[in-house]
C-alpha cells in the first residue's frame, strides 16, 4: 500500500519538498547573468533541461522572481555553466541570498572569464558553458520557465573525449536531490538503443 500525498491536503512548501525529493537527480544550471547596471550575477538552478534541439534551446525554472530572471529580462542573455563535483562548495555558496547589486563572483571568490558571444561572463573553472539569448519566459504558478536559444557551447579541451564530445566521467557533473542532499556522478553503464 502506498502513502498518497495530495497538493490540496499539504502545504505548498511540503509538496515542494516531496517533489524535489522524488524527481531526482536533477542537473544544475549555474546561471550567470549581468544586470542592466553591469553587475555580474551567478546562481544555481536545479530545475534545468534541454527544451528544443532545432533550434537548440535550454531552459531553467526560477521559483519566484529572482535577480537572474530580472537580469535576463533586462538584457536578453545568460550563460549556463555546468556545475561539477570539484566546484560543489562554490556552487552552494553562490546560492546564498545576496543583496541585489552584489556580484556572487566577487562575494564567493569565483573566477570568471569572458564569454564567446554574450555579455554575461562564464565561470572559468566550469568545464562547459552554454551561452544563450532569451527565447521566452513562461509563467507557471509561482515559477518562471526561462528558455534561451543557444548561441554557443564551449568546452574546455581537457573535458573532451576522443570522439569530440564531452566526457561524463571527466566532467563529474553535480546534481541536486532532496533536502540538503547533492548527487555526485553515478556509475555509468552503456546500453545501445534497440533498432
Amino acid at each position: 500500500m502506498r502513502t498518497v500525498f495530495r497538493p490540496d491536503e499539504v502545504t505548498p512548501r511540503r509538496f515542494y519538498q516531496l517533489l524535489t525529493a522524488s524527481v531526482v537527480p536533477r542537473p544544475i544550471a549555474w546561471v550567470s547573468t549581468v544586470s542592466a547596471d553591469g553587475v555580474a550575477n551567478l546562481a544555481p538552478y536545479s530545475f534545468f533541461t534541454v527544451s528544443s534541439v532545432e533550434p537548440p534551446v535550454v531552459q531553467f525554472t526560477s521559483v519566484s522572481r529572482k535577480d537572474s530572471l530580472r537580469n535576463i529580462e533586462a538584457t536578453g542573455e545568460f550563460v549556463v555553466n555546468l556545475a561539477t563535483a570539484p566546484l560543489v562548495d562554490q556552487v552552494n555558496d553562490s546560492s546564498a541570498s545576496f543583496d541585489h547589486g552584489v556580484s556572487e563572483f566577487e562575494a564567493v571568490g569565483i573566477e570568471s572569464e569572458p564569454s564567446s558571444i554574450v555579455t554575461p561572463p562564464r565561470v572559468a573553472a566550469a568545464p562547459i558553458a552554454i551561452e544563450a539569448r532569451l527565447h521566452r519566459v513562461v509563467e507557471v504558478g509561482n515559477c518562471f520557465v526561462v528558455m534561451g536559444t543557444v548561441v554557443a557551447l564551449s568546452v574546455r579541451p581537457e573535458f573532451l573525449a576522443e570522439d569530440g564530445l564531452p566526457e561524463f566521467e571527466t566532467i563529474a557533473p553535480l546534481s541536486r536531490l532532496g533536502r540538503t542532499e547533492w548527487g555526485l556522478p553515478p556509475e555509468v553503464r552503456e546500453i545501445e538503443r534497440p533498432s
